[in-house]
């Protein structure tokens, strides 16, 4: 098997939806490895590391936010976590232990590709990050701190920067509420009125309809995510 190809490692113990992973996955082009256990999925990723993990929360041995934790003790392998409708707790907390992000049961295999193309995506970036990130109309100098829209710079304040710089450095992956408010307010702070407030600011100033948000997508009861052109 081509050494070339990304490695998705499945943690699932639902044989339906495995199959259905390693069948439309491996069309895509990625090499699937599959375990049905959180022992037999941190074994595969200490001694055959992955490029990607999808990770169901609902394991039969131990909680699958266990699994992000133990993980992130000593990979930062993007995780991918599968979670039921209306889970929005243990969304929060999978992304607060280090998840990249999260695909809700039932999903899309097209929308599943996709977050696995953005969490790929984002590993490349932390490993060499452009000094100027452009998605669309949108280009911020991360050196300069000049952010242009159709190359005309618009002014942000400190505040409206520091959101949108976390959001660029992440581009592609859902950041909490409370991580947007610990980075750039500081841990005393938790009011997400604050973080709503400058994040309709943002979208005034970036987006091309800020009431029909294209950049800055809400992700309800969780965070925000900036969207990367493809």
């Amino acid at each position: 098997m081509s050494a070339n190809l990304v490695t998705i490692l499945v943690v699932d113990d639902e044989p339906a939806i495995r199959r259905l992973l390693r069948t439309s996955l491996t069309v895509q082009g990625y090499r699937i490895v599959e375990a049905e256990t959180a022992e037999a999925a941190l074994a595969e990723i200490r001694n055959y590391p992955p490029d990607v993990v999808i990770l169901d929360l609902g394991l039969p041995d131990r909680d699958g936010l266990d699994v992000v934790a133990t993980v992130r003790q000593s990979s930062a392998v993007p995780i991918i976590v599968l979670s039921s409708r209306g889970d929005e707790r243990a969304k929060v907390e999978a992304l607060e232990l280090g998840a990249d992000d999260y695909v809700t049961k039932p999903f899309g295999m097209a929308e599943l590709v996709a977050r696995i193309r953005a969490a790929l995506r984002h590993r490349l970036q932390a490993q060499g990050e452009e000094p100027v990130f452009r998605s669309g109309d949108l280009a911020v100098d991360l050196v300069r701190r000049i952010v242009r829209v159709k190359d005309v710079e618009t002014k942000l304040s400190p505040k409206e920067y520091d959101i949108l710089r976390e959001l660029v450095i992440h581009a592609g992956k859902v950041l909490t509420h409370k991580h947007l408010l610990r980075e750039v307010w500081g841990p005393a702070t938790s009011d997400v009125q604050y973080l709503r407030i400058y994040i309709r600011q943002l979208r005034q100033k970036l987006e091309p309809d800020p009431e029909r948000p294209s950049l800055i997508l809400t992700e309800p009861g969780v965070g925000y995510r900036l969207i990367p052109a493809a």
